[in-house]
């Protein structure tokens, strides 16, 4: 379960961000759409190049809710592989499991995804896995566990009643969500996958490091 604290800090981390990481920080920034703290309102100075490049690279890892390491071990291969940096790097952590439980309309915050795989309720290929950063491959499938399909928040789930805080399930993904089912079709692409972050930023900022 998510904390009141836990909520309250990411209500204030997405409007120091400028992103909403959770349904509720999202309507608290429509009726608040400047950043945090006493100066909020106030025209901010210009950053430096390290800030904005620090700032995009926390908005990635926060969308993602992963700790810093776990972005930089995801970049470094990102590095390795051919193609863009960036893009690669988004494709990857796109395809870890508690994304594509999120993506999939299974969950409702990024939070809710980690939990639900942490719980053992998900499986992949009909087996079990408990570890969020798990990497689902193209043709896999990850379903609810049967046990788990009458518990009320895959009830919800399986009703579509995250459709009104989610995206647009991604051509990469097919989803029956009324079996709570779905499939990795594809690889990720960058330009379809719904975080808001320009990545080259990320890549200076590893770079420069």
């Amino acid at each position: 379960m998510v904390t009141k604290s836990q909520d309250r800090r990411k209500v204030r981390l997405s409007r120091a961000l400028g992103v909403a990481l959770t349904p509720k920080a999202a309507r608290y920034m429509e009726k608040r759409p400047y950043g945090p703290g006493q100066h909020g309102r106030t025209k901010r100075k210009a950053d430096s190049d390290y800030a904005v490049r620090l700032r995009e690279k926390q908005r990635l890892r926060e969308q993602y809710g992963i700790r810093e390491k776990q972005l930089r071990i995801a970049f470094n291969e990102a590095n390795r592989a051919e193609g863009l940096t960036g893009e690669n790097l988004v494709e990857l952590l796109e395809m870890r499991l508690d994304a594509l439980v999120l993506r999939s309309g299974f969950a409702r915050t990024t939070a809710q995804a980690r939990q639900f795989v942490v719980h053992r309720h998900i499986l992949v290929d009909g087996k079990i896995v408990d570890r969020p950063s798990f990497r689902v491959k193209p043709g896999q499938t990850i379903e609810v566990k049967a046990k788990s399909e009458g518990l009320e928040p895959f009830q919800v789930a399986a009703a579509g009643g995250h459709a009104d805080v989610l995206p647009p399930v991604p051509s990469y993904l097919e989803v029956s969500l009324d079996k709570l089912q779905a499939k990795l079709v594809a690889r990720p692409k960058r330009a379809e996958v719904p975080v808001t972050c320009e990545v080259q930023l990320v890549v200076e900022y590893y770079a420069a490091r």
